[in-house]
């Protein structure tokens, strides 16, 4: 039985505040009896914006302080973006429920060009992914890549200033703030292979909270949670984080997963790719046998250039 009262922690940007009210409003209609809150907190993912993510900790800095409050029983659960949810929860937390995915792929985003193609030799892209920019260097070795962080409202302003000639994002955050008309065009996985859950939305709980677990139970999508439990499962066989340019995207298509997948060196001089379809009835097996085949394709020899354990 649902509590009469519910907290949501959720970042301050924005976007997670838009992400962590979409949540509320489920809620709302589904349960009208139940008064929702939202806490808002800043992380420390949000407070350091002079280094890349992959220097300072990688993504899980975006949910640790939310975990805490779920753990102190400040909030009883806590929304994020799944590309942001790190791919090995501690045992004391669990996804409850993963939502309908809005538009999974990349966004280029600029005042003077149409897409990619259009750059001339010399121009600065901004992204702070190594995915995104392994792939930019792989494609266009031609164009030059710099770092690009804060919540996306900064990062816009950082183009609007001319400080870019184009950035890449996650079209969902632009999509959901009503900033589609800033997409000048959105990158096929050919282009721009994603994250892992990007574009969808999950739910954080106590793995303890089985209460809250069968109330939320409805918020899944199952489509869209199969494609993402196949992708973190891609990442987290290749201890997938912010260092290792990783992408991992899953499509169904007549009753089955296609499944993608690369890993590859930051300056795009090695990728390994793979592609595999199957069934939707295990699909961390699916995205275990993708991870495989990605190694025989060299992602050990990937990593070990990076320093990370195989």
């Amino acid at each position: 039985m649902l509590p009469k009262r519910l907290v949501i922690a959720t970042r301050e940007s924005r976007l997670a505040l838009w992400q962590a009210q979409h949540v509320r409003a489920w809620l709302r209609q589904r349960y009208p009896d139940c008064q929702v809150e939202l806490l808002g907190m800043t992380t420390r993912g949000d407070q350091i914006l002079d280094r890349p993510l992959a220097k300072i900790g990688g993504k899980g800095l975006f949910v640790k302080e939310l975990e805490s409050a779920l753990f102190d029983g400040a909030a009883d659960l806590a929304v994020h973006s799944m590309k942001d949810v790190p791919m090995q929860l501690a045992a004391e937390f669990s996804l409850a429920a993963i939502g309908v995915r809005e538009c999974p792929l990349d966004a280029f985003v600029s005042l003077r060009y149409e897409s990619l193609a259009d750059l001339p030799p010399g121009a600065v892209v901004g992204t702070s992914s190594l995915r995104r920019e392994s792939q930019l260097h792989a494609r266009f070795p031609y164009l030059g890549v710099s770092p690009l962080r804060g919540n996306l409202d900064t990062r816009l302003r950082k183009l609007d200033e001319g400080k870019f000639d184009a950035i890449i994002l996650a079209a969902a955050g632009l999509t959901r703030l009503g900033l589609g008309d800033r997409i000048r065009s959105t990158l096929s996985p050919e282009e721009s292979l994603p994250a892992a859950g990007q574009g969808a939305l999950g739910i954080e709980i106590l793995s303890s909270r089985l209460d809250l677990a069968d109330c939320l139970a409805p918020f899944n999508d199952f489509e869209t949670a199969v494609c993402v439990r196949a992708e973190r499962a891609v990442s987290r066989a290749l201890g997938g984080s912010c260092e290792v340019p990783l992408g991992a995207f899953a499509q169904i298509d007549d009753g089955q997963i296609m499944l993608r997948g690369f890993v590859a060196r930051p300056d795009g001089s090695r990728i390994a790719t793979a592609q595999l379809k199957s069934g939707l009835q295990d699909p961390e097996a699916l995205g275990q046998q993708l991870a495989a085949m990605l190694r025989a394709d060299g992602a050990d020899e990937i990593l070990a250039a990076l320093g990370l354990p195989r």
